[in-house]
């Protein structure tokens, strides 16, 4: 049985299991215990199998990916290429969230009580405070690391890992001696090695999700999600656009790769990311769908697909939209035009500096409503049903990267033979 129809099952045992043990026993001691002491710690390890593969795999996949461009020319071309598409889809993906909010309205179904009670959650001053501490310029200025391994420590800082990489790779590029063949080949190594122990802990992802999901249900059940039902639905409508509409016209328009193909390909990485929660985490799966089932050249995948689980978060920043605004409408603020560009343009360059982890968007929310004027301690509203939430979108991120990198791979022209020479042969394959 193919893995993600094992990870489909995962999910709908944990949900019927978790809605059950709510609906017969919620507050058993039973339930608490089995989260606490089974389903929470497994998941929990699961996760941290594959984060800590993590930097490793970014590093080398973008090292290689640099260094086998063969010329900085081509590495220029691509990096621009890839950094123009991200910045349109990601604005389209926002754009489309924040038509969804301002039609459906969704702050305005909101129970006050409710809200009083979820901004008294102790965890929403933990985000409002990291929120808080998070600046757009620090975003922009921890790009260039000072200090590696604390960025490698650090999930805020992710992308400095990957400018570490860029600089390593461009090394490699200008100066071919016996030794930084060497290099080149020790790197290929760790990556090969990295992918062979992410293909043997994926293989724990259907008990996984399984886990999550029967964490999710059991201590929530339906009370929390019909509450903010109106809010999920805002979401889940402006996700399934832009992933359903939106990238497949991309793809077969730009990308020259029919929708059918695509989604086929794509399928076990999206439901990866489903599972965890996190593109960084799904990396190995989407490299390895990139490369076996899209047959994108290896060059052109692993450089977009690397940087894009760090940088290229569609689905991150709608979400991050639609939930600036629906808190707006929570507190009965009418934001005009000119504000909602604003937010726009902020949740662009914050799915940009989003660190790649479960629930890694929440304090750029917090900061994004601290600059906008709205109380930043409203996110608590949305905690409950953020974790389904969070699954939904990551699968977006991902299947956004790979949109991406067929898109760059035909556009770009970029074989695994040959690197063109030729500096304006971007639109023709």
């Amino acid at each position: 049985m193919p893995l993600h129809i094992k990870v489909l099952l995962g999910f709908m045992l944990g949900t019927i299991v978790g809605l059950v043990a709510h609906a017969t026993s919620a507050d058993a001691a039973w339930v608490n215990t089995t989260i606490d002491y089974v389903t929470q710690p497994f998941g929990q390890i699961f996760l941290n199998l594959l984060f800590m593969l993590v930097v490793p795999l970014m590093f080398s996949a973008l090292v290689l990916g640099v260094a086998e461009l063969g010329d900085i020319a081509s590495l220029g071309r691509l990096g621009w290429k890839t950094l123009n598409y991200t910045a349109v889809v990601t604005a389209l993906a926002v754009g489309i969230g924040l038509l969804c909010v301002n039609l459906l309205q969704p702050g305005t179904h909101m129970e006050p009580a409710l809200v009083e009670q979820a901004m008294s959650s102790a965890k929403t001053g933990e985000i409002v405070s990291k929120g808080n501490e998070l600046r757009l310029m620090d975003l922009l200025v921890n790009i260039v690391p000072h200090n590696i391994v604390n960025a490698m420590g650090d999930d805020s800082k992710k992308l400095g890992i990957v400018f570490f990489a860029l600089m390593i790779g461009i090394g490699l590029v200008m100066k071919p001696t016996a030794g930084t063949t060497a290099f080149k080949n020790a790197v290929q190594g760790l990556f090969e090695v990295c992918m062979h122990l992410i293909g043997m802990f994926i293989k724990l992802a259907p008990f996984a999700v399984a886990a999550f999901m029967f964490n999710l249900t059991a201590r929530l059940g339906w009370d929390v999600i019909q509450s903010l039902m109106w809010f999920v639905v805002t979401v889940l409508l402006a996700i399934a656009i832009h992933g359903f509409i939106v990238l497949p016209l991309w793809v077969r328009l730009l990308g020259g790769m029919s929708a059918r193909t695509f989604f086929r390909g794509t399928q076990e990485a999206t439901l990866t990311a489903f599972a965890t929660a996190s593109s960084s985490a799904t990396l190995p799966v989407t490299l390895r769908v990139a490369e076996e089932n899209l047959k994108l050249p290896r060059k052109v995948s692993r450089f977009v697909l690397t940087v894009g689980a760090s940088a290229n978060h569609h689905g991150t920043a709608l979400f991050e939209g639609i939930t600036v605004l629906f808190l707006a409408q929570v507190y009965g603020l009418d934001l005009g035009m000119p504000q909602q560009l604003m937010v726009l343009l902020l949740c662009i360059l914050g799915g940009i500096g989003t660190a790649g982890i479960p629930s890694g968007s929440l304090p750029v929310i917090a900061m994004i409503c601290g600059i906008i004027g709205i109380k930043p301690e409203g996110i608590g509203i949305i905690l409950g049903v953020n974790t389904f939430l969070d699954m939904c979108r990551t699968s977006l991120n991902v299947t956004g990267d790979l949109a991406t990198a067929v898109v760059v791979s035909h556009r770009s022209g970029v074989t695994d033979d040959e690197v063109p020479e030729v500096a304006d042969n971007a639109g023709h394959h």
